[in-house]
């Protein structure tokens, strides 16, 4: 074998589904102890989900911050807040998780799925507008990976039609555009604090607006509808519990410390990375758009297919097997609209409500309609990622892949 493709030894990377790839440590276990020595636990009179809300608020520049019981919980409070009616429309991305989609139809309100570049898996001005209606109640927006979308012309789409935006920030910490935050740009922004985002309380959720009568109806939307703090207080509405308690809230309050640096250290490692595979034929780097700062939650190529044997699937199978290194081919399987929950309109009974209020083009699921979803999802290869990844992490990702496409490269 020649020497530049031999291997060298295997090293086991962090991972952020354990303790390896987390910054949970004695910060937490100390704010976790004053929670339970309190004997307060739940955060409508604990104190340590309230910090969380007014320091995350401050960070991120906005005026309400409303903590929830996963990113699943906040999106659904965001949806609520803006109190569709049935048979409303929601844009969305055709890439995402299922926690993003199935709030909406709780909502009674119908995904309508946009397209996506090909290049990113983000949502566009352009594939949001082709499916735009007089029915269309939000766009929302979801930052893919932590690589934000062009907001610009987004927002100028949205506010020429007087559409609300949300911003799902799940994957997204700290991101930003033209030196504003990710999140800021629309009426709500969206956060998720589950396992392996950038910080981690397990479950966990947020939501941000600098709207004072979205804020009133996220708060509210989150405890029951009940009025706290109101003279006479009711139940105002249907609304779930989807509040924190004030253990994850202490667990959140101690990671916020940590945020900034751990989102740092994320983009210093991805950078290198991206530096060291320049130059390989059939395989792309992240596509970033001009003045934006990704975060990395994952670190994602494009594998073209018709250069490197076996696409995206067969260079995961070479680094998985050779290399110990776990990456995932097409992130998900399919676009969620393929999905049976959409595919057989399961949704509440057999009454396939709230589909049965839809447009015929607003579920119209057709592939040619989607072209960029099936060419992303063909050619994307989700590298692990973490902010526990040091240098030698990063060379030794760089140095499988490359000997994996036969492409000579330092190895340190």
């Amino acid at each position: 074998m020649n020497p530049a493709f031999q291997s060298a030894e295997q090293i086991q990377l962090p991972s952020d589904q354990n303790i390896s790839g987390r910054t949970l440590g004695t910060e937490e276990i100390e704010m976790v102890t004053q929670a339970l020595q309190s004997g307060t636990l739940t955060s409508t009179r604990g104190t340590f989900v309230k910090q969380f809300e007014q320091r995350f608020a401050e960070m991120m520049g906005v005026d309400h911050c409303w903590c929830a019981s996963s990113g699943t919980a906040a999106l659904h409070t965001a949806y609520a807040a803006l109190d569709p009616e049935p048979g409303d429309e929601f844009v969305t991305t055709s890439i995402t998780d299922m926690g993003a989609l199935t709030p909406i139809l709780y909502q009674t309100a119908v995904p309508v799925f946009a397209d996506v570049d090909s290049d990113t898996c983000n949502v566009t001005a352009e594939t949001i507008e082709r499916v735009l209606s007089p029915r269309t109640k939000a766009i929302i927006v979801t930052h893919l990976f932590g690589n934000p979308c062009d907001m610009g012309p987004i927002m100028e789409l949205a506010r020429s039609r007087e559409i609300p935006v949300i911003e799902d920030c799940a994957q997204a910490f700290l991101a930003t555009q033209n030196g504003r935050l990710i999140g800021t740009f629309g009426d709500i922004g969206c956060f998720s604090l589950q396992q392996g985002k950038h910080i981690t309380t397990g479950e966990g959720g947020m939501v941000v607006t600098n709207d004072a009568d979205l804020s009133r109806r996220m708060f509210l939307f989150i405890n029951k509808a009940w009025g706290y703090g109101d003279e006479k207080p009711d139940h105002y509405f249907i609304a779930p519990n989807y509040r924190m308690n004030d253990i994850t809230g202490a667990v959140a309050l101690a990671q916020l410390n940590k945020l900034e640096t751990s989102v740092n250290h994320r983009v210093q490692m991805a950078d290198l990375l991206t530096e060291k595979l320049q130059g390989i034929d059939g395989l792309k780097t992240p596509k970033i758009s001009d003045g934006s700062v990704h975060t990395y939650w994952k670190y994602c190529l494009n594998v073209d297919g018709d250069k490197v044997p076996g696409g995206a699937v067969g260079l995961a199978k070479v680094l998985r097997e050779d290399y110990g290194i776990f990456s995932a081919p097409r992130y998900i399987q399919k676009p969620a609209f393929q999905c049976q929950i959409f595919r057989d309109k399961v949704t509440f009974g057999k009454s396939q409500f709230p589909f049965t209020e839809a447009r015929p083009e607003a579920v119209d699921y057709s592939p040619e309609n989607f072209p960029g979803s099936f060419a992303g999802l063909e050619g994307i290869l989700v590298m692990p990622w973490n902010e526990a990844y040091t240098e030698e992490h990063v060379n030794y990702i760089a140095h499988a892949i490359r000997n994996s496409l036969q492409q000579p490269g330092e190895y340190n």
